[in-house]
């Protein structure tokens, strides 16, 4: 392997260099077939004589490889069971051995093996864990400890489940007592080397992974072996809450030390014991609250402590929800010194503060936007207030009142030297105000009785946004203040706040402009109580293309492709207008788009924020929603240079949206021919390398799935429909993309001449009863139903029921039987989407009324139980399923884009979602269709119904039948 590895290490540094960045990472890919290729990949992070860089890329690369190919969806090995057994071998020691930077990226391979493996098919990892452990080696401590926690913070956003508390039994059993030890001997050690400054250091470090763990083995329930415990445990850290040693002080006051991480973690778990263990820890709640206090009112205002102070607040604010320990806050003298000595101090402005308004813009708006995740003083601080009024609501307005009518006294008397005083007014006079908790969608919606939010709009916030000339942070303010309450301000006051909001857009200061950009957004998005826009579309249409001009200038001020995507908010606004103004984009579409096409080139090269590009390709996906229709040949032609230069580019990042988008594309065209220029992008689509992707496989079916109607011919005549059923096969053969090989099976059929298609229906069916009788998943089965009602229905193209059961018949004889009335009958009540209750009423009724098989073949039972199973969906609303339903009807592209993650493969595009085609449009009410339908029926085959009617149902299934066909 000698060579292999060294070959690997040349081009993993080559990686490293833009120039051959692209080159050596396909040499990268070609080898990853080799057997050892993992294992070559641990050697290279292993050997000191490799520069860091080239073992840090060696160490990401195992961290990717691992999460690809560790394990397929049924949790099979992908890889060599030799190399499988090899890296757990050596992967525990090699992340205790390697440096920092190292471990974190192993310790992501390990807990993405653990996802698969632990605990039953690695069950020797605690062991192994434990037995590294020593009583006075904080280098290995950390290294085993970093391990574990990897793998044991994984516990902590799960649900409660049988599978979870035993593999944290089985964990406990082994590791709970050699974990309290390690506490033990780490605290002894500090203790004992008090003026040795490295020593510290490294138990400090041991110290603060050991409280992560303490966390982690808390997070579901509380170990026994902790409350046999808890005593000492929580004097042990009550110790080192209150601990305090010069030699861990850092000289940086922007940098956070040991001291600081140990606390903030400890108030962490003391959160965590407050809200889930309250019963048992309450009476040891007393000195904590008493400390944190004392750390809250004498700590300082450097950023260094900003982690540890927000932690503490967060602490309090568990407390304050508790009823019993809020009481201690029932006392407006007590109030009134939390408010100052607590809630002031780190709820008001810091010159640090300013300094990262200024200088660091952006990282200012994504710490301090109302619900972002970012731990920051002000906003753990507006928690515990709002916190404390929701218990005492009249008691915190009346004291937090006085305090906000001061400050506007302050501010008032010198304006220009006291600004900051107002800041703080307006900070906490918001804080009070909002009741609940802000989402993203509405902001606030419920407010504080006791106060005005209009009154004190007029009084003190219009006038910052009217004053050009006030000072930015409180210009700021005043966007934020409609932002958080724009559920709360009325129609009417928005007709005069919003003009407000777009002059913003043209301030020189960057928080400004991108505080107005997401108001506006949010402003667009909202509706009132009927469901009506606050802002409609002829409000904003005739802003529209001076706004959206404004919106360009503003991100594209620098050529840089990373500060072209800096600030998502602006493109996201874009994408908001483009949606609001629907059609009236259609006189500005040459604007919109040789602008999107310009940001398209521009940030190719080097795509960097996700979700900048994420609304960047939503907006073009609302201009060629919108725009398409009219002007398809315009955009065609302007979008295939910059996506030609995508695919050609292999810019992974962006294909799934390129193919999505050149499906919108061509569904939108009038035209039902496919034209050369979508002839083109069959062969490259065909290839197996897109398909590698995850991410790009919705794209491709929905691209696939637009091409096949519309070159149905070409792909006959250039013998294109083998590979596409291959594509087919490999898609349905796994559980994540099951769905998208029935759509794309269902788009073949429903397109292409039976005749063509007639050697191949006996093997995709063997396929699928394959798939159903060794490794059924309940999507899997209902998107079979689907498709047996897909063909059953459609008896007009040479297909239906009796075709299905020969083609069956042809796999193994009378097979259908059994899969009739054991998956397809049962599973059709489970059906939720109405098209697909549609399709199957279709089905069922053509078999009842059409089916020679039924007739001749199945006898009375077949016709009767088809006929109830008719009734049931007609009547009956469906059957719940467990869970695993069809991913396609609750699809991302079902939700506002506002309620997406932005995790791996997430690519669906909202604004140019699929249209979903209706087979049957000439079926309206389908009650009445079924009732026509068996009557002519009946007519046609001299009175058959009525006789089967009589013969082969009950009395109740006759009277229910009777009246559908009364109709």
């Amino acid at each position: 392997m000698a060579g292999s590895v060294s070959e690997t290490s040349r081009l993993l540094e080559a990686s490293l260099d833009p120039r051959q960045q692209k080159r050596a990472e396909q040499a990268i890919k070609a080898q990853e077939s080799q057997p050892g290729f993992s294992l070559a990949l641990l050697q290279i992070v292993a050997s000191d004589a490799n520069p860091f860089t080239t073992r840090l890329a060696s160490a990401l690369y195992f961290k990717n490889f691992i999460k690809r190919n560790w394990t397929d969806e049924d949790g099979n090995y992908k890889l060599p069971q030799d190399e499988v057994i090899a890296i757990k071998r050596e992967l525990i020691g090699l992340m205790i051995a390697v440096p920092i930077a190292l471990q974190s990226q192993l310790g992501e391979s390990i807990s993405a093996i653990a996802d698969s493996d632990f605990w039953e098919r690695w069950d020797t990892l605690v062991d192994d864990l434990v037995s590294r452990l020593t009583p006075d080696n904080a280098v290995v401590n950390n290294g085993v400890l970093q391990v574990a926690h990897s793998i044991f913070r994984r516990w902590r956003p799960l649900f409660r489940s049988d599978g979870l508390f035993t593999e944290i039994k089985h964990v406990l059993e082994k590791f709970s007592v050699p974990f309290l030890t390690l506490l033990q001997n780490t605290d002894n050690v500090i203790s004992q080397n008090q003026n040795d400054k490295l020593v510290l250091e490294q138990n400090f470090a041991t110290l603060s992974l050991i409280v992560k763990l303490f966390y982690d083995l808390s997070c579901q329930d509380l170990p026994p072996v902790f409350e046999d415990n808890l005593q000492g445990l929580s004097a042990l850290l009550h110790k080192y809450l209150t601990y305090d040693n010069p030699l861990l002080h850092t000289d940086d006051d922007t940098e956070s030390g040991p001291l600081e991480f140990v606390k903030a973690g400890i108030f962490e778990a003391l959160v965590l014991y407050v809200q889930k263990y309250e019963d048992v820890f309450g009476p040891l709640l007393g000195q904590f609250i008493e400390s944190s206090w004392n750390l809250l009112t004498t700590i300082g205002p450097e950023t260094k402590y900003d982690i540890l102070v927000s932690k503490a607040l967060q602490f309090l604010t568990s407390v304050a929800h508790i009823p019993q320990h809020a009481e201690v806050f029932k006392n407006e003298s007590i109030l009134g010194q939390v408010v100052e000595k607590v809630i002031l101090p780190n709820l008001s402005l810091r010159e640090s503060d300013v300094e990262l308004f200024e200088d660091e813009p952006i990282e200012f708006i994504r710490r301090d936007l109302e619900g972002s995740d970012s731990d920051t003083r002000r906003r753990a601080a507006t928690d515990f207030l709002r916190q404390l009024m929701e218990r005492f609501e009249q008691l915190v307005t009346t004291v937090v009142s006085r305090y906000t009518t001061h400050y506007l006294s302050q501010y008032a008397s010198d304006r220009k030297g006291k600004w900051k005083d107002k800041d703080t007014a307006v900070y906490l006079f918001s804080s009070i105000a909002a009741k609940g908790t802000a989402t993203a969608a509405h902001g606030i919606q419920t407010t504080n009785p006791h106060v005005d939010i209009i009154d004190f709009f007029k009084e003190h916030i219009a006038e910052d946004l009217t004053n050009q000339s006030a000072e930015p942070i409180l210009q700021v303010d005043a966007i934020k203040y409609l932002y958080l309450f724009r559920s709360v301000i009325t129609k009417q006051h928005w007709q005069t706040a919003f003009p407000l909001l777009v002059q913003h857009l043209s301030s020189t200061n960057y928080v400004v402009y991108t505080y107005a950009a997401i108001a506006i957004e949010r402003i667009l998005y909202l509706q009132d109580g009927d469901r009506q826009p606050v802002i409609s579309k002829s409000d904003i249409a005739p802003l529209s293309k001076d706004l959206l001009q404004q919106l360009f200038k503003l991100m594209t001020k620098s050529t840089a492709p990373e500060k072209i995507q800096e600030n998502e908010f602006l493109m996201k606004c874009v994408m908001r207008v483009l949606i609001v103004i629907k059609d009236d984009v259609i006189p500005i579409t040459d604007v919109v788009l040789t602008n999107l096409i310009n940001i398209t080139k521009v940030i190719r090269h080097n795509p960097s924020n996700p979700r900048f590009y994420y609304f960047h390709f939503e907006s073009i996906g609302a201009l060629v929603r919108f725009a398409a229709p009219t002007q398809s040949t315009k955009l065609e032609t302007a979008l295939y240079e910059p996506f030609a230069e995508i695919l050609q580019g292999d810019v992974q990042e962006f294909l799934p949206y390129v193919f999505q988008l050149f499906a919108a594309l061509l569904e939108a065209n009038p035209s039902a021919v496919l034209s050369p220029y979508y002839q083109s992008l069959l062969e490259p689509v065909l290839q197996q390398e897109p398909w590698d992707s995850r991410g790009n496989i919705p794209a491709l079916v929905r691209l696939l799935s637009a091409i096949i109607p519309r070159g149905a011919e070409q792909i006959l005549k250039e013998n294109r429909l083998t590979p596409i059923l291959g594509i087919f096969q490999k898609l349905v053969s796994t559980k994540a993309n099951e769905s998208h090989g029935f759509d794309l099976i269902e788009t073949v059929v429903g397109n292409l001449p039976v005749d063509a298609l007639s050697q191949y229906f006996v093997p995709v069916l063997q396929i699928m009863l394959t798939r159903l009788s060794n490794s059924k998943t309940e999507n899997f089965a209902l998107r079979f139903v689907r498709f047996y009602h897909f063909i059953s229905a459609r008896d007009d193209k040479g297909l239906g029921a009796d075709f299905f059961i020969n083609v069956t018949d042809q796999i193994q004889n009378n097979i259908f039987t059994p899969v009739y009335t054991t998956i397809i009958l049962p599973d059709t009540q489970k059906l939720t989407r109405p098209l697909d209750r549609k399709i199957a009423v279709v089905s069922l009724t053509k078999t009842l009324a059409d089916s020679n098989a039924f007739v001749e073949r199945y006898g009375k039972k077949g016709w009767g139980i088809t006929c109830e199973a008719l009734l049931k969906l007609l009547i009956n609303p469906p059957i719940p399923t467990t869970g695993g339903g069809d991913d396609n009807n609750n699809t991302i592209a079902d939700q506002d884009v506002d309620d997406v993650s932005f995790g791996v493969g997430f690519t669906q595009l909202n604004t140019c979602r699929k249209p979903t085609k209706d087979p049957f449009p000439e079926v309206g009410d389908v009650k009445a269709w079924v009732g026509s339908y068996l009557l002519e029926a009946d007519r046609r085959h001299g009175g058959r119904i009525a006789s089967f009617v009589n013969e082969r149902l009950s009395p109740d299934a006759k009277a229910a039948l009777g009246a559908v066909m009364r109709g």
